[in-house]
């Protein structure tokens, strides 16, 4: 318990973190679903009650005191009504309450004091802290900088609280009492991340308590076992038992009966109490009903198999919070644990037991991958088909498999996103342990996204989706083959140190395909030393190749193109090796490929072998219990695509990922501003007038090259002249995005009259749609880039960055990531496009200014990411020259948005 001041009369409750309204549902540290929400008028007596029910030594700590009215006086300070200085959150159990949380203004710019209670019987599941977490979000969107406290020496569970939350405390001790201060981390604060990853981890330890249930479940029933063979629920129930689940196994069928040899119940309400996991397949509108009996018995988790909820699934939702119970599903395949023998699918058959980790919405794609891993050994952890996502979700499964002690690889298949920020946090979290693999969706045509601006248009699924999987090192592939053939070398191979492939084949044709597929994917064909090579001229016959790629010629024995693999292996200049082999009548190479000891990674082509990937082992033999096994490809590019894979990964894996970088000279103040005074002016948003464009640009510091605008012909001749002459006249007419293509932009005006014809041009043009006319300096030189923002509704701001001017869209040559960016992803972006030499000087060029693009990137990043009414943010072209970097145009369009934290702990 904690003491806050009582007797302010300015302040009540206000909405929950996240979504002003509505009811949060979060996980306490034993997995238990808590709802939290703001505290209402008519609270009040159950906030009494619970503060009555205090024992006297939680009421002192509380109250410092034991007086008999603290309960009223404290209700009455909670359930106020609403005032932006007070905040007042409520935790509630199964709709008991068991929680108060509150911030009160101290009158100190910036500062509030908070206070908490927690029932006895709650102590130690972690609902103070939870709630503390739900402050620092509030208190955050609403740009509080410090949290204060005061509490008694011998509350050391309170103090426990505040040590843990992964906040800086400042401790003061005065009067008997302790006073606290929390500083709360900023956006660009290095103390955020060690708040985020403290939260994170205690989001991981909920997660994974509450998904004991589905995974390491003791007993299931399944809701809607049919009579009969063939149905859905049926199948299921026959999977359960004929895999030999070692736990009770509960069937419900309204008309009872015997099926599997386990008599069925003809409700849910008859199950025991506290069953771990009910597998639901009954019509949809029977699903509501069937998950509300299931929860009053105590059930812990469901799978809804069922499709068609439509509206249902609302109430779906609504029951499963309501009864803390986790849910997969709906439109689901089922969940399977291989080494559990648990089998909650409808599959014809459960993969062995492994190391692979599946989690898909397809059940189509989620068979599949489940008999590509049976059928090339590696086989399942645990899988699950999440259908429709209403809860559990693949950020849920990261969680899972990164402690179970069995996952070494994790495959999913998701075709959306609830939460992006948090599923790449955990994505980077988990990759630096196991690789995570995925198919990218969504590429086609039909998927992008039609918008004003040219940062719009680059914004396509395809660029979103690489930006997040490539900040979260998320190994990403374009076709489900392409996945199989990476989890396959993934699965058994060590990572590859370096880019340099050596390729060794017994067909140079083969060989040339492989050197081709490393260019494509990033990857060099290594050139063997000296040493190496004179090694191989006397090992291999007459008339090979040795330097690299290295050809053994048809006529290699057994023994020598084994020998040969070991020498190349062992050279310094090589990383991973790619053996290739045709059999001939001389020798069967699969044996001397399998044979050979080699401890880099290496990939193995096999030209006649009709399956596009296996594993073999020693002696070749697909599946070989040996513990030394290479992948074999039927063709090369398979092969050197997944090495690419597995070397992007390591590198990801390896490098510096950098800081959000500290700005002193913001003045988001003033921005806000900015942006609130135009969604007042046009509450459905659009587009800003150059001048607020530029202003906003100047409270984040983004360099822009002088503006002069004028109203005149002669005002226009005046503002060239103090430009130096050589000017740019641009017309600034309402809605118009795409000057250049409108004919708004007079270019390379060097005399008076060129300038008074081109303002006379724009008036006759535009007539009375023409606002102002706008001058700026010619920039002579530089490279045109292109920096811009897109507030994407779910995966939040994507920064892109690439070649710019009026051809941008043409040239296609962008790239994108999600804000916040670190140093190293500005870096990263400037240097991962194609035409990266532009910029650092081609052909004798004086480089560009690329530590200001930096900076202009990590500020449009501030910018896009304290501003999230910032729909869309163009700035096209800006011009890179060796000694400045500077905007010449921005367009930015504002739209409505509500603030929403993507690292607080709660349900979706």
């Amino acid at each position: 318990m904690v003491q806050a001041r009582d007797g302010r009369n300015t302040g009540a409750g206000i909405a929950t973190a996240g979504n002003a309204g509505q009811a949060n549902y979060a996980l306490l540290a034993d997995g238990s679903t808590i709802e939290i929400r703001q505290a209402r008028p008519d609270d009040a007596e159950a906030v009494r009650e619970m503060h009555a029910q205090l024992s006297p030594d939680n009421a002192y700590f509380r109250f410092f005191s034991l007086s008999p009215r603290a309960g009223e006086r404290e209700a009455q300070r909670v359930c106020r009504p609403a005032s932006p200085d007070h905040v007042a959150l409520l935790a509630l159990l199964r709709s008991k309450l068991v929680g108060v949380a509150s911030w009160e203004a101290t009158g100190r710019p910036g500062r509030a004091e908070i206070a908490f209670a927690v029932s006895d019987d709650m102590h130690g599941r972690g609902v103070a802290t939870l709630l503390l977490e739900h402050l620092v979000s509030l208190g955050r969107q609403r740009n509080l900088t410090a949290f204060e406290a005061e509490t008694l020496p011998d509350n050391y569970a309170m103090q426990q609280v505040f040590k843990d939350a992964g906040l800086p405390v400042e401790r003061h001790f005065a009067d008997g009492v302790i006073e606290l201060s929390f500083p709360l981390p900023a956006v660009d604060d290095e103390r955020i991340d060690s708040y985020l990853d403290a939260v994170a981890k205690r989001a991981s330890r909920a997660e994974v308590a509450s998904l004991r249930h589905l995974f390491q479940p003791a007993s299931v029933a399944v809701i809607g076992a049919g009579r009969r063979r063939g149905a859905v629920g049926r199948e299921i129930l026959h999977n359960i038992v004929a895999e030999g689940f070692a736990g009770p196994v509960y069937p419900v069928n309204r008309h009872g009966g015997s099926m599997e040899g386990l008599s069925a119940m003809t409700s849910p309400l008859e199950l025991p109490e506290d069953v771990d996991v009910a597998v639901i397949a009954v019509p949809p509108a029977d699903v509501p009903e069937a998950a509300a009996q299931c929860g009053r018995r105590g059930v812990r988790a469901v799978v809804v198999i069922t499709a068609g909820l439509g509206p249902l699934g609302a109430d779906l939702v609504a029951i499963c919070r309501r009864y803390g119970m986790r849910l997969v599903g709906p439109n689901c395949f089922g969940v399977a644990v291989p080494g559990e023998h648990f089998d909650a699918t409808f599959a014809a058959r459960m993969p062995p037991p492994g190391t692979a980790g599946l989690v898909v919405q397809s059940g189509g794609v989620g068979i599949a991958l489940m008999e590509h891993m049976t059928r090339l050994g590696i086989g399942v952890s645990s899988f699950a088909s999440v259908g429709d996502k209403y809860d559990v979700s693949s950020n849920d499964l990261l969680t899972w498999w990164e402690q179970d002690g069995q996952t070494q690889l994790a495959i999913l298949y998701v075709e959306s996103f609830g939460n992006p920020r948090a599923f790449a946090r955990t994505a980077r979290r988990v990759g630096q342990h196991i690789p995570v693999l995925t198919v990218i969706g969504g590429r086609s045509a039909a998927g992008q996204r039609a918008a004003a601006s040219h940062t719009a248009a680059t914004a396509t699924p395809l660029v979103t989706q690489e930006a997040l999987f490539g900040q979260a090192g998320i190994v990403a592939t374009h076709s489900l083959g392409e996945l199989v053939d990476a989890a396959a070398l993934l699965s058994c191979q060590p990572l590859p140190a370096g880019p340099r492939v050596a390729i060794v084949s017994n067909a140079g044709g083969a060989g040339v395909l492989a050197a081709d597929a490393c260019g494509d994917v990033g990857l060099t064909v290594a050139v063997l030393g000296a040493a190496t090579q004179d090694r191989l001229a006397h090992l291999l016959p007459s008339g090979a190749a040795v330097a690299g790629p290295v050809d053994t010629t048809a006529g290699v024995s057994t023994e020598a193109f084994g020998a040969c693999l070991r020498e190349v292996a062992a050279d310094e200049s090589v990383d991973a090796v790619v053996a290739i082999g045709v059999p001939t009548a001389i020798a069967d190479l699969s044996f001397a490929i399998a044979g050979a000891e080699v401890t880099k990674p290496m990939a193995v082509v096999l030209l006649d072998q009709t399956e596009s990937v296996r594993l073999m082992g020693r002696g070749g033999e697909p599946r070989d219990e040996s513990p030394l096994r290479f992948p074999a490809y039927g063709y090369p590019e398979g092969a050197v695509r997944a090495l690419g894979h597995a070397w992007r990964y390591r590198a990801w894996r390896d490098r510096d990922h950098g800081r959000v970088p500290e700005f002193t000279d913001l003045d988001t103040v003033g921005a806000r501003a900015i942006v609130s005074a135009f969604l007042t002016a046009n509450p459905e948003g659009g587009w800003l007038a150059d001048s607020d464009a530029v202003q906003l640009l100047e409270c984040y510091g983004i360099p822009m090259v002088t503006t002069r605008p004028v109203s005149t012909p002669e005002d226009a001749l005046t503002a060239a002249a103090e430009l130096g002459g050589h000017v740019v006249v641009k017309a600034e007419v309402a809605g118009l995005v795409h000057k250049t293509d409108a004919g708004a932009v007079k270019l390379d005006l060097r005399t008076p009259d060129e300038v008074a014809d081109a303002y006379r041009e724009l008036a006759l043009q535009f007539g009375p749609s023409l606002q102002r006319v706008l001058l700026q300096p010619m920039l002579a030189g530089g490279v045109e880039t292109i920096i811009g923002v897109v507030h994407e509704p779910v995966f939040g701001p994507l920064i892109v960055f690439g070649l710019g001017g009026v051809a941008t869209e043409v040239l296609g040559d962008h790239i994108a990531r999600l804000s916040p960016l670190t140093d190293a992803d500005a870096a990263e972006m400037i240097h991962g496009v194609r035409a990266t030499e532009l910029l650092t000087g081609l052909r004798g060029a004086p480089p560009a200014d690329t530590a200001g693009l930096a900076d202009v990137l990590l500020r449009v990043s501030r910018l896009a990411d304290e501003l999230p009414e910032v729909a869309e943010l163009d700035l096209n072209p800006v011009i890179a020259r060796p000694r400045d970097v500077q905007a010449v145009d921005v367009r930015v369009r504002i739209a409505p948005a509500a603030q929403r934290d993507p690292f607080l702990r709660q349900l979706r």
